[in-house]
């Protein structure tokens, strides 16, 4: 008999011949007991996407740069003129400055400030920056060529934090004597000679006793210094052994409309207790002369004509205030 092949292949019109019932059960376990296989690297990360929706975004740290935190530090310590910082807030500005260093606000040895071209000439050029400044402080930053000098000179009603950060230089600073130690003129071995924290009617050549707070030459990195309206140095006088910056947090700043003007002295020795004006007096007797107390007077003078300052724009990590 002739068999019709083409009524066993599928085709058009055509169905293809069942299997039959027991050859279609086998196959039915056989795929049950056999695993899936698994998927490709690719199908597993695309599945992950498809189930999250979109990529997971990376958790950005909470990081404040070191100036930003010693500005909010001086916003919360600093209340404006007539007020002094306690020494829980002390404390905590100086800890913040003594961990600064010079990268903390854009700063580097080779920057050109600290090249001084016309040393052989004149003084040296002195740079200064304004990180901030507001009524109740200000965050400056002075530069300092190698022998450049920032002359004695005061901080009226101010207290200032200041953080050498580079640099080597040497730091004379004064506080005024305080008249109450004064000897009564009355018990003057001399009736006509008596000693005065000041001397002469004329301000154009008064002179005023003051005491050595600081002599002595600072190398970064070093501890923050703090003077205070009245204490810790108020007049200092800088000079630069080698190239030198500065941080100075000045609470609150300079103003001449709050009559904060700066002012500059020049010192002369207070040698034998001799008033230079020609009185002789004792000012304080053997017991501070045990503790080494040193006096010199200090005169107002102008500013130095050989002073020379510029300012620059601050370049280092930005501050904001919000």
């Amino acid at each position: 008999m002739k068999v019709d092949r083409a009524a066993e292949e599928p085709g058009p019109g055509r169905q293809r011949v069942q299997a039959p019932a027991g050859a279609a059960a086998a196959a039915k376990r056989r795929a049950v007991a056999e695993p899936p296989a698994p998927p490709s690297a690719a199908a597993a990360v695309s599945a992950r996407v498809a189930r999250r929706g979109r990529r997971p975004r990376r958790v950005q740290a909470d990081h404040q740069s070191a100036v930003q935190r010693l500005f909010q530090a001086c916003r919360h310590v600093f209340r404006g003129p007539g007020t002094v910082p306690g020494p829980d807030h002390v404390r905590l500005l100086r800890a913040l400055l003594d961990t600064m260093r010079p990268e903390d606000v854009g700063l580097s040895p080779n920057l050109k400030f600290f090249r001084a071209t016309d040393a052989a000439l004149r003084a040296p050029t002195i740079t200064h920056t304004t990180i901030y400044k507001c009524p109740n402080f200000s965050m400056v930053i002075l530069f300092l060529p190698r022998n450049a000098v920032i002359p004695l000179h005061n901080h009226p009603g101010m207290t200032v934090f200041s953080k050498l950060v580079l640099g080597k230089m040497h730091i004379k600073s004064y506080d005024w004597v305080d008249p109450d130690q004064l000897p009564d003129p009355s018990s003057s071995s001399s009736g006509s000679s008596s000693c005065s924290s000041s001397s002469s009617s004329d301000d154009s050549n008064q002179l005023r006793l003051a005491k050595l707070v600081v002599d002595d030459v600072f190398t970064a990195p070093c501890d923050t210094s703090v003077l205070y309206p009245t204490t810790g140095g108020n007049m200092h006088r800088f000079t630069a052994i080698e190239p030198c910056a500065i941080i100075d947090i000045l609470g609150p700043p300079y103003s001449i409309e709050e009559d904060r003007d700066c002012t500059y002295y020049t010192d002369v020795p207070y040698s034998d207790r001799r008033h230079p004006n020609g009185g002789v007096g004792d000012l304080t007797g053997g017991a501070d002369q045990d503790e080494g107390l040193r006096l010199a007077w200090l005169k107002e003078i102008d500013m130095p004509r050989e002073l020379k300052m510029c300012s620059v724009p601050y370049g280092g990590p930005p501050i904001s205030d919000k």
